[in-house]
């Protein structure tokens, strides 16, 4: 495995070294992972991304001042699904504010993330906004805010992680468009109830597209740094307050990684956002972000390898929030 450190801001190579070992402990992670025999399957419901190589297996981690480790295929480009969720909902939080809670709960589902079972029960209403129907609320609200909701995130992207080629894989975005009859069927109940407040064709787009955009596993430990400086960008301007990321995070903690949440929290103890696509990020507070990749997914749709690799690393390192 490769690895490196990479400044991602001309400040950071003034950064006061903590004394840590992060390659090392990135590396140690990765080994602990792969000595479990389990492996997952890559997912297939969405054909362009049964494609994935699903030997693939990288992580990286970024520290608060921008310095950057990673190993293994950390800069192979992914497709980041529902990952990007948790820069949707920053962005329409940051644009509109708590109004967008009036369209989608906080609370963890208990379903798969294409469940349609509790939406008509609770009269349009999303659970939370990682579910696939909370995702597309929030897309529409963001399309709704920046007349560009992919525009929005890509932006947010390329800045945070210092990276102009992350862009949107328009064959992954044209694949889930073809087979996403449950997000249609989702995105057409809702609006059945006013709950969306755009063209459902026109928030389908854009859901599929910022879905399917490729980031790496550096890419993804840069931008997550937001939540770990408590919502200030890579620029130092001010994203969110620190009671706004605070919650973002909580969210992530309850929420973000689907009905398998509460074994997150136990096996791993931080923030995290999940994709079928393989990637995990998790927020460590004050400290960093890291990113895994590994296709192979486990029935909740959570990344086998990647969530074997954070469990090794918080363990070894006590950097849960617990």
């Amino acid at each position: 495995m490769n690895d490196t450190n990479t400044p991602n801001t001309p400040n950071s190579t003034d950064a006061v070294d903590d004394g840590i070992d992060y390659r090392a402990l990135v590396h140690d992670a990765m080994a602990a992972a792969v000595r479990s025999p389990l492996r997952g399957r890559v997912a297939d419901y969405i054909p362009a991304l049964a494609e994935a190589d699903p030997s693939a297996f990288g992580m990286a981690i970024a520290t608060v001042d921008g310095r950057v480790f990673g190993a293994g295929d950390w800069r192979q480009p992914f497709s980041v699904q529902s990952v990007s969720k948790l820069f949707t909902l920053a962005l329409a939080l940051a644009e509109g504010g708590d109004g967008l809670w009036s369209g989608v709960g906080r609370e963890p589902s208990g379903n798969p993330f294409n469940s349609l079972v509790q939406l008509e029960s609770e009269h349009g209403i999303p659970r939370n906004p990682f579910i696939n129907a909370g995702a597309l609320v929030v897309t529409d609200r963001l399309l709704e805010l920046t007349g560009d909701a992919v525009g929005a995130v890509l932006d947010f992207l390329r800045a945070e992680s210092g990276d102009p080629a992350v862009a949107v894989d328009r064959a992954v975005a044209a694949s889930e468009a073809e087979h996403g009859h449950r997000s249609a069927a989702m995105a057409h109940f809702m609006a059945s109830y006013g709950n969306l407040r755009n063209p459902v064709e026109d928030v389908l787009a854009h859901y599929y597209a910022h879905c399917a955009i490729e980031v790496s596993c550096r890419d993804l430990a840069l931008a997550g740094l937001f939540l770990a400086r408590h919502g200030v960008r890579a620029d130092g301007s001010r994203l969110l307050s620190r009671s706004e990321a605070k919650r973002i995070n909580a969210v992530l903690l309850t929420c973000g990684t689907y009905d398998a949440a509460g074994e997150f929290a136990y096996r791993v103890g931080l923030p995290g956002k999940s994709g079928v696509g393989g990637g995990v990020l998790a927020v460590l507070p004050g400290r960093g972000a890291v990113c895994t990749w590994s296709p192979g997914l486990d029935a909740a749709g959570n990344s086998v390898l990647g969530v074997a690799a954070l469990d090794a690393l918080t363990t070894a390192t006590g950097w849960s929030v617990f």
